[in-house]
Parts: C-alpha cells; structure tokens; sequence
C-alpha cells in the first residue's frame, strides 16, 4: 500500500525590509565661508539690525554695556566670550562699532532663509565635532585682513552655573595672527529666552583691555594652551565682576592664573 507522501511546508519567504530613510544630504559649509571672505557682512543688513537691536536690547533687555572703550575701532580684532544665550554674538556686536565675524555651529546651516541671514550678519559655519580646521582657516583670513572675530572659547552654550573649560583655539588663533585679544563677559542672557519666547531680563556685558602676545608662524599645543589659558582668566575676571558663579573652590589653578593676570584685565 503505498503511503502519502508528505507536504512539505516550505518557510514563508522573509518580509520585504524595510525600505530605510534616506539621509539627508549634509549642507555643503564651503560656500558660506567663501561667501565670508570673498564679500564679508552685508551692509544694508547689518546697518537694519543694529538700528533695530540696539535699541531694543538698551531698553527691553536694560543691556548695561562696559568697557567699550577697551575695544579698537579698527584693526584685527579678537574677541573671546564666554557662551550662555544664542544672544551672545549679538549682544557682543553691541560692544564694537563695526561688524563682527562669528563661529556658528553647522546645524544653523541646515535652513537657507537661516543660513543666508546669519552668513550676511558675520557668521561662518563650524563642524563642532570634527575639529574644523577650515573654520580656523577662515578665522585666521578674516584678521589677517583687519577685520573683527568673536570667539567662544567654551567650544558651546553653558546655561546655568559657572564657566566651563576653554578650548585651546583662541590661543592658536591669537599666535598665529598676532591679533590682539579682548576678554569679554556676559551675564543674564541665559535667562531671556524662554522656548519662542523673549523675556526682558537685564543683560549686562564687559569688556576688559585687549592681550597682546608675540606672533609664530606656527604655534605648539602647549603654548596655545598656555595662552587660552591667560585669556580665559581674564575672561573669568570680567565674569566675576559683573556677579557671576566663581570657579570652584578646589580650582587653585585658575584661581592663581586670574590672580597673576588681574592687572592686564
């Protein structure tokens, strides 16, 4: 008697994957540090901002301004801030009378309306992540020709507390160029904005006397460091001064560094 044979159940053939979402394509950063160089800050835009800014930041946002005498009106230029409020390079603007170029992180970029108004105002992109030599490159360019560069040396945003640890590039920056360097402070941005929202809180920024330091074709990693860190003990003056967070009190060193450089700030 002949058996049946038995059905083979074969496996069900493997569900179609997924099809996965494309990345979007990164924004090509060349182009807006060219744009940098080759026809620097527009301006008409500029000139309509500051007429509205200022004002609107003196009355809003009660800016007490300090120190701006300390700043030349031409000449290269480097400004070393500490970072609270996407306000800063704005409010820092204020201090000079001429424009400003400034550092902005890559994701800025991303919208053109975006892109093109903050390139117009000054500002280059950096790859934050990548360690961007061609955001230094266009630094390095843009006071080799005289003009003014706002650096932050916290590397990003620090939003409550004290002043985090700079990152070594100023330093090079200031060697490198021969650019002298203002130590700049600002207070209570961080408190402005609230989601979409600005709040008129009291904004105070200082300025000290610019630093000046001897000019190397190239700069070693510890001499950069030494200089960010001269720099930012001034920074940490002006900080101070105007009532913020001192360093914490096991930080001897840079309680020392600000000790021995009190009288440059």
């Amino acid at each position: 008697m002949d058996h049946p044979r038995p059905t083979v159940v074969s496996d069900p053939p493997p569900a179609a994957e997924a099809e996965q979402p494309r990345e979007r394509p990164r924004t090509d950063l060349t182009q807006f540090r060219a744009r940098s160089l080759e026809h620097g800050v527009n301006p008409v835009l500029y000139r309509l901002l500051r007429a509205i800014l200022v004002p609107a930041f003196l009355v809003y946002l009660r800016m007490e301004r300090i120190g701006r005498e300390h700043l030349p009106r031409s000449g290269p230029l480097l400004l070393a801030s500490n970072h609270r409020s996407f306000l800063d390079p704005f409010l820092i603007g204020t201090m000079v009378r001429r424009p400003v170029y400034y550092m902005a992180k890559r994701e800025l970029f991303e919208k053109r309306w975006q892109a093109w108004l903050l390139n117009g105002l000054g500002a280059f992109p950096v790859d934050r992540g990548a360690g961007d030599g061609d955001a230094m490159a266009t630094a390095r360019q843009i006071l080799e020709r005289g003009d003014c560069v706002v650096i932050f040396p916290e590397g990003t945003r620090i939003r409550s507390g004290g002043l985090a640890d700079p990152k070594r590039g100023i330093g090079r920056l200031a060697l490198e160029t021969g650019a002298p360097v203002a130590p700049i402070a600002v207070l209570g941005s961080e408190h402005v904005r609230r989601g979409w929202r600005i709040r008129p809180r009291k904004v105070r920024v200082r300025a000290g006397r610019p630093l000046t330091f001897p000019t190397l074709e190239r700069a070693s990693p510890n001499l950069a460091a030494g200089v960010t860190q001269r720099v930012w003990a001034c920074v940490s003056l002006q900080w101070e001064w105007l009532g913020g967070e001192p360093p914490a009190a096991g930080d001897a060193g840079r309680r020392h560094g600000r000790e021995e450089i009190s009288r440059a700030a």
